[in-house]
């Protein structure tokens, strides 16, 4: 216990003030002075309330994003160091001898105490969502949606685990190879399923309402050779005052999905906008390029965690009562390793997808021709998710999948002048 306060508690607790200082004093998100007036100003859009209430919440939400991926590291070590994960392996060898269902009694323990104790932070995040009126979401509803989220993560992690784990028994030098092969079809497989078996179970997904508003929607698509029947529409009104659109799903199962909030807020020609924007990322084949980048990516991230799992256990090994890297209780190893390497890969990763978000923009504007338009959505998304316009460079480069709202509605601007 001494060495969890030593190299995790403290540590921990001094990263928590250092973030909070460099959050609330130290980060700069003021708008450079040549854009002060011009329509990328929140002044000019959001009321003195909803521009203090945007800074306030996406302080705390920044806050709870960088404590989060730590705090999670420090579960993870603490179940590994304590001796509860060997814990977990030795319960499931009592109850059976057959090793698929070990690796299920196993999970479940594993990701019982695991959500239990990152259990705190959700709380948090949804308790100060609902202060800022960005979810409106009951608890008793949230609470579904954690159990459904629960129960949906142990039934893949068990199948994942048999897989990766037999592979780990057979093959000790090359299993990481052999599993990222796997993983190809697997990502596929997950992406074709997606949008009629996994997005159902949390919320209710049904054909547009507004079928003259579909039929322009389809016309857009189809101008673009986009093969497309339908629009679904997602009940997300229940849930959340943000609004959103999306274009998910591989093959037959692909969707053009706009959440109800986004209907109930924008204007006709700022929907068509944000589709020909989702709609760009399919002309521009970034679904394939991303998740080409992403299997290859994910490449490397198999080798390190092979590698860097043997020296953990060469060093460490003994205390954590962890012999062979094909014990189910290596898991939390595994899983600390690939959140740390994502994390650390984020700024990069991000870097590219701002880039791919940037063409789709400039897609949309080419294929609708309203500037107007795309500006009037990116404002109203701004002001329906309390998003900070302009974010310090740190939280930027590690948080930002999307341009910032000031970067995207700067250049539409530019775009205006130097078109026009």
């Amino acid at each position: 216990m001494k060495k969890l306060m030593k190299w995790g508690i403290i540590p921990f607790i001094v990263y928590a003030i250092m973030l909070y200082v460099y959050l609330w004093y130290i980060a700069d998100s003021s708008l450079p002075q040549e854009l002060i007036g011009t329509r990328a100003d929140p002044h000019t859009f959001m009321t003195e309330k909803e521009i203090m209430l945007a800074n306030e919440y996406s302080k705390l939400r920044n806050f709870f994003y960088f404590l989060s991926y730590p705090y999670e590291w420090f579960v993870y070590g603490a179940i590994l160091f304590l001796g509860f994960s060997k814990t977990f392996q030795q319960w499931a060898e009592k109850i059976t001898r057959f090793r698929i269902l070990q690796a299920g009694i196993f999970i479940f323990w594993f990701s019982f105490w695991t959500t239990l104790a990152i259990l705190p932070l959700k709380l948090f995040r949804y308790y100060f969502a609902r202060q800022y009126q960005i979810s409106i979401q009951p608890l008793p509803d949230w609470i579904q949606d954690q159990l459904i989220s629960f129960w949906e993560g142990l039934v893949l992690l068990w199948i994942v685990i048999i897989v990766v784990y037999f592979l780990m028994s057979r093959f000790q030098k090359y299993w990481w190879i052999i599993t990222w092969i796997l993983f190809i079809p697997f990502v596929f497989f997950f992406m074709y399923i997606q949008p009629v078996l996994i997005d159902p179970l949390y919320n209710d997904f049904y054909p547009m309402k507004d079928k003259q508003l579909e039929e322009k929607i389809l016309a857009l698509a189809s101008e673009v050779d986009v093969s497309a029947d339908r629009v679904w529409e997602v009940n997300m009104s229940e849930k959340t005052n943000s609004i959103n659109a999306y274009v998910t799903g591989v093959g037959g199962n692909s969707r053009i999905v706009l959440w109800d909030t986004l209907l109930q807020r924008l204007h006709e020609e700022e929907i068509l906008f944000i589709m020909a924007h989702e709609l760009g990322h399919y002309v521009l084949h970034h679904v394939t390029l991303g998740v080409t980048g992403y299997i290859v990516f994910s490449l490397g991230v198999f080798y390190l965690v092979y590698r860097l799992t043997k020296l953990m256990l060469k060093k460490w090994g003994r205390q954590m009562r962890i012999q062979r890297m094909e014990e189910f209780a290596s898991l939390p190893i595994l899983l600390l390793l690939i959140s740390v390497i994502l994390f650390a890969a984020s700024p990069v990763t991000n870097y590219v997808s701002r880039h791919m978000e940037h063409t789709a923009d400039v897609y949309a504007i080419e294929l609708t021709g309203n500037q107007d338009a795309a500006i009037g959505a990116f404002q109203e998304i701004t002001k329906a998710g309390l998003s900070e316009v302009n974010p310090p460079t740190l939280i930027k480069i590690f948080r930002y999948t999307h341009p910032p709202m000031v970067d995207r509605i700067h250049f539409i601007q530019n775009y205006t002048e130097e078109t026009n």
